[in-house]
């Protein structure tokens, strides 16, 4: 059952807000504060909501997923954290991320991976663009992003919507936005034209048309108020890397676009005060933006590092109203707050609504919550056996997708710890690191929520103990299956190639809106095929510091035929698609569907 004191800060919170509503005569919110306590009580009494399923009592071989296929692909990107000196300058060890899209719009997708080991460094981001099927030529040079810094998170987006897909890259102190010159070779920095400015520790952004005028916005989520002079030492009094709460967290900042301006570029206004946003600082590191309360606006979700997480709901004014507790996210099922890195978020249960799986230390449980009803949230973490395995990493980036194509979101945690632990072997990494690196975990969905671990059948992938921090999916060799890139602090890059061999039919989507000449970030997927619904959402700002494919993948399972697509776009109209033949990757456009109406 819900633990007693998760109960409780629930209840007291959710009976302010009520009482808050009473007074100010907002029958409305009033109803639904008390249509939330209620479904607070029933899950707190419904048996199993957060007790484990009992264990296997054998564990049979499970199927082999991944493959390293690093070295033949071309990629050969090393992480500089910077020096070793004894200074355990905190951001070298949080790492830095990466992003996969099309950025010369050939059709494949593309590799950028940043640095982390300072302005001074000479260790500049690195991309690669993909030359043929899973291989790779670094063509960096000259290309606007090869530049040295702290750099952290990446987003992507087309943010002046000329149908070419832009960067935003958070650093420790900035960020900066670089425009797609749309030659397929380089990029120019548009930062201080754009009117960006962000002085706090950036970590992971992401996009969304929060106000829904056709232009993407940006979202940035600031870590601590970091003062590199203080030092700090672990429990026998050795130098060690601080823990958050010794420093005040930063506010997520939010960017609105005011559209394209002269000469092609782009501008926007912080509006993190005016907002909202501003009011209660992090400390952020993980973002999801979708419509987390299912009035078709997209709200944004921000994991906390050992501080509860943040819901920002949209008000539709160009406010938000920050809500997790009201909405079940705040606090982990025991009602503690944890330390809140990496986000995926996808339907695990097959109901048809998102759930969120977010990623925590190695001492936690990484926390999966549930939606049901719609717009409330309970920890199922433990139902769902993802509190089972006997051995856990520290977890920052992490990804849901349907690996083996039976029509299941299966999961996938990238590890490495941030205080010093068990030594490991390895010689790709120095002695320093070494105290630090921890293997990676998959898990395999049986397709009614519930989990097993496949860590040991998958050596590739969780055999070698790193100090792992982004995980960024997508179809990366053009094969319909979904494949994985993993940064590393101070070590290699790693591109793991998916050959699960009993995978199912496959179908990839990319949504488009031409009037925009871009992705349409917000939309919602649903496809029927085989008898069965399977819903996805397009946004790729999720896992820890990275961007996704934008594409849409569903696993298919034996379903030879889809019988249709419903697509439901930002503005809120509602189309469907038909006569669409299984593997293969297709592009939907608004206004070329048979319309089924406007829901908002």
């Amino acid at each position: 059952m819900l633990h007693r004191r998760a109960l409780k800060a629930v209840w007291n919170q959710l009976n302010r807000q009520a009482m808050a509503s009473l007074k100010d005569r907002n029958w409305s919110a009033w109803s639904r504060r008390l249509a939330a306590i209620a479904v607070c009580v029933l899950s707190a009494l419904s048996p199993g909501c957060h007790e484990p399923v009992p264990a296997e009592t054998t564990a049979a071989p499970g199927p082999r997923w991944f493959e390293d296929v690093t070295q033949s692909s071309g990629l050969d990107f090393v992480h500089d954290a910077g020096p070793i000196d004894g200074r355990y300058f905190l951001p070298q060890v949080m790492g830095s991320g990466a992003a996969l899209f099309d950025f010369d719009r050939d059709g494949r997708l593309d590799i950028l991976l940043l640095q982390n080991g300072g302005p001074q460094s000479g260790s500049k981001n690195r991309l690669y663009r993909q030359d043929r099927p899973g291989h790779f030529v670094d063509v960096s040079a000259g290309s606007g992003l090869d530049y040295a810094g702290y750099c952290m998170g990446v987003a992507i987006g087309d943010v002046n919507n000329d149908g070419w897909p832009d960067v935003v890259i958070t650093e420790y102190r900035g960020v900066r936005l670089f425009l797609n010159n749309g030659d397929g070779r380089t990029f120019r920095d548009a930062t201080r034209e754009a009117g960006l400015e962000n002085l706090h520790w950036g970590t992971s952004a992401a996009f969304l048309d929060y106000d829904r005028d056709g232009w993407l916005d940006l979202v940035v989520a600031n870590y601590l108020d970091y003062d590199p002079s203080v030092q700090c030492a672990s429990g026998g009094g050795r130098p060690a890397y601080c823990h958050p709460r010794s420093f005040h967290g930063s506010v997520t900042k939010l960017f609105h676009n005011l559209g394209r301006q002269k000469g092609g570029g782009v501008r926007f206004e912080d509006v993190t005060l005016a907002s909202g946003l501003g009011r209660q600082p992090g400390p952020g590191l993980g973002l999801l933006c979708a419509d987390f309360d299912g009035d078709g606006w997209p709200d944004i979700f921000v994991a906390n590092d050992a501080k509860p997480n943040h819901l920002w709901i949209n008000q539709h004014d160009g406010t938000f109203k920050e809500d997790a507790a009201f909405h079940g996210l705040a606090l982990n099922g025991t009602g503690h707050a944890q330390g809140n890195m990496g986000t995926a978020l996808g339907d695990v249960t097959g109901r048809g609504l998102f759930d969120v799986f977010v990623s925590h230390l190695t001492e936690e449980t990484h926390t999966l919550w549930v939606q049901g009803p719609r717009g409330f949230f309970r920890d199922g973490t433990g139902r769902a056996g993802l509190a089972e395995p006997s051995w856990r990493g520290t977890g920052f980036g992490t990804a849901l997708g349907d690996f083996d194509q039976d029509g299941a979101l299966d999961l996938a945690i990238v590890n490495g710890r941030v205080s010093r632990g068990r030594t490991v072997e390895n010689p790709a990494l120095s002695a320093f690191w070494r105290d630090y690196a921890e293997r990676n975990q998959v898990f395999r969905n049986d397709g009614r929520g519930h989990f097993r671990d496949l860590s040991a059948s998958n050596p590739d992938f969780c055999g070698v103990a790193m100090v792992s921090r982004g995980l960024a999916m997508g179809d990366l060799d053009g094969d319909g299956a979904l494949d994985l890139l993993v940064t590393t602090v101070a070590g290699r890059a790693r591109l793991y190639r998916n050959v699960a061999a009993q995978r199912g039919h496959w179908l990839m989507v990319r949504a488009v809106d031409p009037r925009l000449r871009r992705d349409a970030y917000g939309a919602e997927i649903v496809v029927d095929a085989g008898g069965k619904r399977q819903r996805r959402w397009i946004n790729p700002g999720q896992s820890y510091l990275c961007s996704h494919d934008v594409r849409a993948h569903f696993g298919l399972g034996e379903a030879q035929l889809v019988a249709r697509i419903e697509v439901q776009w930002p503005d809120g109209l509602r189309e469907e698609f038909s006569g669409i033949a299984t593997d293969q990757v297709v592009t939907l456009e608004r206004g070329r569907g048979r319309r089924l109406g406007v829901t908002r």
